[in-house]
């Protein structure tokens, strides 16, 4: 079997070690029982709550102008719903700004095509591109659907049909989902499903308080700069 190598020079925050390619198909790390972490859990925890309900206070007045610009550019809810999996596969309801079409999986569902997808409402093509339309998934966080950081929610077909071609998909779902990850500060939207299914285990195999501070700072200077990501 040949490893993968793709992409892996260009990433320096963690070294991943790729999926197995076999014919086409691709194979993943079994994670098997990752083990509790009791402190690292309850901090992680009260952080989610402390820095989520700290950003929507800082926050509060510039969603409600996203929320008036949605509106007023485009007919149709100013939130964008859809059934997610969770942790252990539990299916939950994701919430976004909207910033596509209401008919945009008129077809079906479709993987985006990020900031380039032809679905998006021109005049809100820029709350995406900053990734303002995941602010109100602080909500989330406070609830406990999600954390700050943690694998992006996938939907379940998506996760269907990845599992497919990549054996071991589903083991991102071993910890909760969040609203940045390493997968989104090394390369986001321009990683393949195999290739951002590496950072998710290698983010479940490393995880600690250091490693979510190192993820936040980054997406901070990605939002900021627009570097590191896409």
């Amino acid at each position: 079997m040949d490893e993968l190598s793709a992409a892996q020079q260009n990433h320096d925050a963690v070294h991943v070690i790729l999926p197995y390619e076999k014919k086409g198909e691709f194979y993943i790390e079994p994670l098997g029982d990752i083990g509790k972490k009791p402190v690292y859990d309850f901090l992680k925890r009260f952080f989610d709550i402390f820095l989520s309900i700290g950003a929507l206070a800082v926050l509060a007045i510039p969603m409600a102008v996203i929320a008036l610009i949605i509106k007023k550019s485009s007919p149709g809810p100013v939130l964008y719903r859809q059934d997610r999996l969770g942790k252990d596969g539990v299916r939950f309801e994701l919430l976004k700004f909207r910033t596509m079409r209401t008919d945009a999986e008129a077809n079906g569902a479709q993987w985006s095509e990020g900031e380039n997808d032809p679905r998006i409402v021109p005049q809100l093509a820029f709350i995406r591109r900053c990734r303002a339309d995941e602010t109100v998934q602080f909500w989330q966080c406070i609830t406990g659907k999600m954390s700050l950081v943690g694998p992006r929610p996938e939907r379940e077909c998506f996760y269907d049909e990845f599992e497919t071609y990549i054996h071991g998909f589903h083991e991102r779902l071993k910890v909760k989902p969040g609203i940045t990850g390493l997968a989104q500060v090394n390369g986001g939207y321009d990683l393949r499903p195999e290739e951002k299914i590496a950072w998710d285990v290698e983010y479940i195999k490393r995880r600690s308080l250091w490693l979510d501070f190192k993820i936040l700072c980054k997406t901070v200077k990605v939002l900021l700069t627009g570097a590191g990501a896409k």
